[in-house]
């Protein structure tokens, strides 16, 4: 079996994801001028997102296969705080690149998590949750912490096998990652502490996976990172990695992962989806886009496109329909703070495969107008498709399959 780029990419989303849950105040004591107290803070409401950009290589045996461009989305809120600790709420959303003309990212996993996140780093995590995958980086000991002062605290990857090998277990991973503390140093224009991370890892696994016709046997590499902590609010701004790791298969196979990651953190300022949803209703109206419906939920505000126009069984608009798209486009550039997602749908004919492929390739197309239109950047849009998996009427009639054969919009709360 192909171990392919999406084993990997649950170990690149939680990196990021296990720096991020502090926020608010700022570091605990006094500010000194060679030394700093880290701890995590957790103000409740407080939402963030982050975004990882990940450039790898993947070899099968030794043999370079190919190079992969990945985008990581994640968005948290704390849920609650209690003696210090934090109550974490996440999305963790692992992106491929579709296509090689204009690429657009295709959501390929989806999950969510919950937990509790101690000042000093540490977690406290249902074994049911798979994300995030690192745990337990950074941990940070208890008072000031002088320049060039280093320390070790242990940490573990958490990883799904679930899709790839049928594996119904978590694999855990223990390491015991090694930290110092460099100083000030810049990230785009701006001056922030400076913390090394690195850590090795070789495990075997346990007996219990080789039940399973094919499994890792055993995992080696490395990770060397580097957090840029945010003084002024108490939690990291940003990092960047690069890793390495090998997974050798109870079959012989074995592939390595090798690359760089970037991350950035941003606070989100909560959307009043009421509001925003009331304001496109307008503006759609104003604009005479017909067959368009807005409604609103917990993920955002949703432009329902019932009857956006392609080619049959193609991705390829019709003529006539870029005009409607530019009706909409110069509604979504009102809000230029909010990631889109693009999801295409199609009604109950042809087979399920082919239908995944056409509500997907048909988003990438909508997708593709608003990057050339300017109105995102590639990071700031996602694509996925459903199928006919979510009819909205009935698909035993032309109009109801008119209805499903759409595309949504979605101006992302975080």
């Amino acid at each position: 079996m192909n171990l392919s780029i999406k084993y990997r990419l649950p170990v690149l989303v939680p990196l990021l994801c296990v720096l991020l849950f502090g926020t608010g105040g700022g570091l605990t004591g006094p500010v000194k001028l060679h030394a700093e107290e880290f701890r995590f803070k957790y103000s409740v409401g407080t939402k963030f997102k982050a975004l990882s950009q990940v450039d790898e290589e993947v070899y099968y045996n030794g043999r370079f296969v190919y190079n992969a461009l990945i985008l990581n989305r994640i968005s948290w809120e704390v849920k609650d705080a209690r003696h210090g600790s934090g109550l974490i709420e996440g999305t963790f959303i692992t992106t491929e690149q579709l296509g090689i003309d204009r690429p657009v990212y295709e959501i390929s996993s989806t999950y969510s998590s919950q937990y509790w996140r101690q000042p000093d780093g540490t977690y406290d995590i249902e074994p049911d949750y798979y994300m995030p995958v690192v745990r337990n980086v950074p941990i940070f000991p208890e008072g000031d912490i002088e320049v060039n002062e280093s320390w070790k605290a242990p940490g573990e990857e958490v990883h799904d096998l679930r899709r790839d090998y049928g594996i119904d277990v978590p694999l855990r991973i223990p390491f015991r990652a090694s930290y110092r503390y460099l100083g000030q140093g810049e990230f785009k224009g701006k001056e922030y502490d400076l913390i090394s991370v690195q850590y090795t890892v070789r495990h075997q696994t346990s007996a219990y996976f080789a039940r399973y016709p094919l499994y890792p046997v055993r995992i080696i590499g490395f990770s060397d990172q580097t957090i840029y902590w945010d003084r002024e609010n108490g939690y990291p701004h940003a990092y960047t990695e690069q890793f390495s790791f090998i997974y050798s298969l109870s079959n012989g196979d074995e592939y390595e992962f090798t690359g760089t990651a970037t991350t950035e953190i941003t606070e989100t300022v909560p959307m009043d989806r009421a509001r925003i949803a009331e304001e496109v209703q307008r503006r759609i109206e104003e604009e005479g886009v017909e067959d368009t419906g807005v409604s609103a939920d917990e993920r955002g505000v949703t432009l329902n496109l019932e009857n956006i126009q392609f080619a049959p069984d193609s991705a390829n608009l019709l003529p006539g329909e870029e005009d409607k798209l530019e009706r909409i486009a110069k509604i979504l550039e009102r809000y230029p703070d909010r990631d889109l997602l693009i999801t295409g749908h199609t009604a109950l004919a042809g087979t399920a495969e082919g239908r995944q492929k056409l509500s997907t390739d048909r988003a990438a197309t909508i997708a593709r107008y608003l990057l050339e239109r300017g109105i995102r950047e590639q990071e700031e849009i996602l694509v996925e498709g459903k199928g006919a998996r979510e009819p909205i009427a009935d698909n035993s009639t032309p109009e109801g399959m008119r209805k499903n054969r759409r595309v949504e919009i979605t101006i992302l709360e975080n």
